[in-house]
């Protein structure tokens, strides 16, 4: 079974879209239809997608142009391309620049399906790579014990509709699981509404999620919804939820034991039926002993909680996983695969990184970028410029040396960069947010100096 797949189709001519939407409905496969490639752009955007079958010719932006666009902003989404016979030059070219396959018209509707499935069953699995389950695929999770058991919990809770709190440090794929909740979810008719608590400035958030009317307050010159009444019927996803206020707390509790909001300066409510996914790198359960988060508002997002493993604790999953991105990857340049050898693998599994899946997908991105070889060594993967540091962690098996070592590794960072968080980040390759997670979580404090008989901060974090 195809487990409902999603099928983007892309053609100017409206008899060919029904067709096709006609044959692949009738296999079971979600479809999602475009006239125009920027509406097919627009639709990638919103809405997770398995597969694109598009036309080569169209008016304005044709086949090339997609696949370009998909190549930046989707890497390894399988294209397959419809050409007339005249043009199948051209369609050559495009499997050289990154297409997965083409049929040409007319073509026979069996033909198709085939291709499809065969493409859908083996998207993710380049040469040299065993299979692995679905959910390891849409999360880049791997295959080690801790990650088999939150696939299976993530696989119950998909057709429910109950509230699911995410936790887990920066970089693990928390956003990931919660659009794969939504994709196979009930509600995924309409696009996964996101929320970034951790960015939004907090006088901005109520308006954000509330709405306001007209004259609410200055520069309110219009009507304007919120984004929990633009989920209505869909998901709702608050990231970092960890990050609000007590103030938006309060709100946001009221809301979810009444499912109704009232937007700022309204005094009518309105009903609002959405699921609830949440995420935080924080320990909400520290947060709630330490009196800065609100205990029933807690119970009421953790219906179900979904714990992500950090990467420096599920090691066994990076040399399935950097193959993967390393194929992937190669893929999207339109280069002849590249080898990972065993001491690229070993210094891999050395490092203890900080940043978690997102930072060894974004390493090993830059390394095939730059590397002009066909074989990755450790040289060619730029990391934070500390290699020696890395290095020693290899001789580290407990839990305890490995936070030691990266506690050591940022404040190094932060050292070279003058105690410029922003700076510091860039130099380990993570996120603002995650080097000041990681200050926290540390309690690292800037060195002091002497000014007089009193000791005062060298430089104030900035």
């Amino acid at each position: 079974m195809n487990d409902q797949h999603t099928i983007l189709v892309v053609d100017d001519e409206l008899p060919i879209i029904e067709v096709l939407e006609n044959r692949l409905t009738l296999e079971n496969f979600r479809v999602l239809t475009a006239t125009r490639v920027i509406e097919a752009l627009e639709i990638l955007n919103n809405r997770e997608v398995d597969l694109v079958i598009s036309d080569m010719k169209m008016p304005h932006l044709g086949g090339m142009d997609l696949l370009r666009e998909i190549s930046v902003q989707k890497p390894g989404l399988p294209v397959i391309f419809m050409t007339a016979y005249a043009t199948i030059p051209d369609t050559v070219h495009a499997i050289k620049s990154g297409a997965t396959d083409y049929i040409t018209k007319p073509f026979n509707g069996n033909d198709l399906i085939k291709k499809v499935n065969e493409i859908l069953n083996t998207a993710f699995y380049p040469t040299g790579l065993k299979k692995t389950s679905r959910l390891n695929e849409a999360v880049f999770g791997g295959e080690s014990s801790s990650m088999k058991s939150l696939y299976k919990l993530v696989k119950r809770i998909i057709p429910s509709d109950i509230s699911v709190l995410i936790m887990g440090e920066s970089g693990v794929g928390k956003e990931l699981i919660a659009r794969l909740i939504h994709k196979r979810g009930p509600r995924n008719k309409y696009p996964l509404v996101v929320v970034d608590c951790g960015s939004t400035p907090e006088g901005l958030l109520e308006t954000e999620l509330f709405g306001h009317v007209r004259g609410a307050f200055t520069h309110a010159i219009r009507d304007k919804k919120g984004l929990i009444e633009a989920a209505d019927g869909s998901t709702l996803f608050l990231d970092e939820i960890g990050n609000i206020s007590m103030g938006m707390q309060a709100r946001l509790l009221r809301f979810l034991e009444e499912r109704k909001i009232r937007k700022v300066g309204e005094i009518d409510e309105v009903a609002v039926d959405c699921r609830i996914i949440s995420a935080t790198n924080l320990d909400l359960v520290a947060e709630v002993e330490a009196g800065r988060f609100r205990e029933d508002l807690y119970y009421r997002l953790q219906v179900v909680t979904l714990k992500v493993p950090p990467l420096r604790e599920r090691k066994e999953d990076i040399p399935l996983l950097a193959q993967r991105f390393v194929a992937q990857f190669c893929n999207t340049k339109g280069c002849p695969p590249m080898t990972l050898p065993e001491e690229t693998i070993e210094w891999l599994c050395s490092y203890p990184w900080p940043g978690n899946v997102r930072e060894l997908k974004n390493a090993l991105k830059g390394a095939v970028t730059l590397c002009d070889k066909d074989t990755l060594h450790p040289s060619d993967i730029k990391l934070t410029g500390f290699l020696e540091t890395s290095r020693l962690s290899r001789s580290v098996n407990d839990s305890l040396s490995l936070e030691k070592n990266e506690r050591d590794l940022i404040i190094s960072a932060l050292d070279r960069a003058g105690w410029v968080q922003k700076d510091a980040a860039q130099l380990l390759g993570i996120s603002r947010r995650v080097i000041y997670y990681k200050i926290k979580k540390y309690g690292i404090d800037p060195p002091m100096k002497k000014s007089g008989s009193k000791r005062v901060p060298k430089n104030s974090y900035q």
